[in-house]
């Protein structure tokens, strides 16, 4: 298979979620800044894995059993590192920027660079020797997957965090707003970690069911989460 059309499988699935959430927002957004925050989104992939590395070499260093290194690898290592991350790009770039002028934007501006995020590590996983050289029905089935699963979920747990964004613009105490706000860092982390220690770590039925659930929870979440967020806006300042 040739570079261009492994670079179109690779961002095929983040492209498509994206089209997706953005039907959600009535006002729609620039396009200019749409891609700016989807590139920022996929150049924080190459600092987070560099962390990502750091943290599972420390972690070498520790004399403690393999579930507990496991339990800090994906929960730390990983699911702090990515979520934080994501979420620097739109409190830097998005929070304080003239084109955010509604709640509902926290969570499309999450979702936005998660998918970014998401498209740089398609393009690395599809772009490694093990997976270049694989027939076209395995580069499917991979694109396939990343799409209902790592894709989906970074979506999903950065726009969870979104909504916990736009709930702390509706609190007039500042201690209130970083309360909150560090609430759905939490719950972003917290489930990502959860959804890749189950696939990785677990073994039998719930190394399938218990992911399931998380997305479809999070995807309900995240569904009613606009609908209450559109709701609101009529009484919660941005500025």
């Amino acid at each position: 298979m040739n570079h261009f059309s492994l670079l179109i499988f690779a961002l095929a699935p983040s492209v498509i979620w994206l089209l997706y959430f953005l039907r959600k927002d009535v006002h729609p957004e620039s396009n200019r800044m749409i891609l700016k925050i989807f590139f920022y989104g996929m150049l924080i992939a190459f600092p987070a894995a560099l962390l990502e590395l750091g943290f599972f070499w420390f972690t070498e260093k520790l004399n403690f059993s393999s579930t507990i290194i496991l339990i800090l690898n994906f929960f730390i290592g990983v699911a702090l590192v990515e979520e934080g991350l994501k979420y620097l790009v739109v409190k830097k770039k998005v929070l304080n920027n003239s084109e955010f002028d509604e709640p509902v934007d926290t969570m499309l501006y999450m979702i936005i660079a998660a998918l970014g995020f998401a498209a740089l590590e398609n393009i690395l996983i599809l772009f490694s020797p093990q997976i270049f050289f694989q027939p076209l029905v395995e580069i499917l089935g991979i694109t396939a997957f990343r799409f209902v699963g790592a894709t989906f979920l970074h979506a999903l747990c950065s726009g969870t965090l979104g909504f916990f964004l736009a709930l702390s613009f509706c609190e007039p105490k500042n201690k209130f707003k970083y309360l909150i706000r560090k609430t759905g860092l939490g719950i972003a982390v917290f489930l990502h970690g959860l959804y890749n220690f189950s696939i990785i770590a677990i073994e039998g039925d719930l190394k399938f069911i218990l992911p399931l659930i998380i997305l479809i929870s999070l995807a309900l979440f995240v569904f009613f989460g606009f609908r209450k967020v559109k709701k609101m806006e009529s009484v919660c300042e941005v500025k």
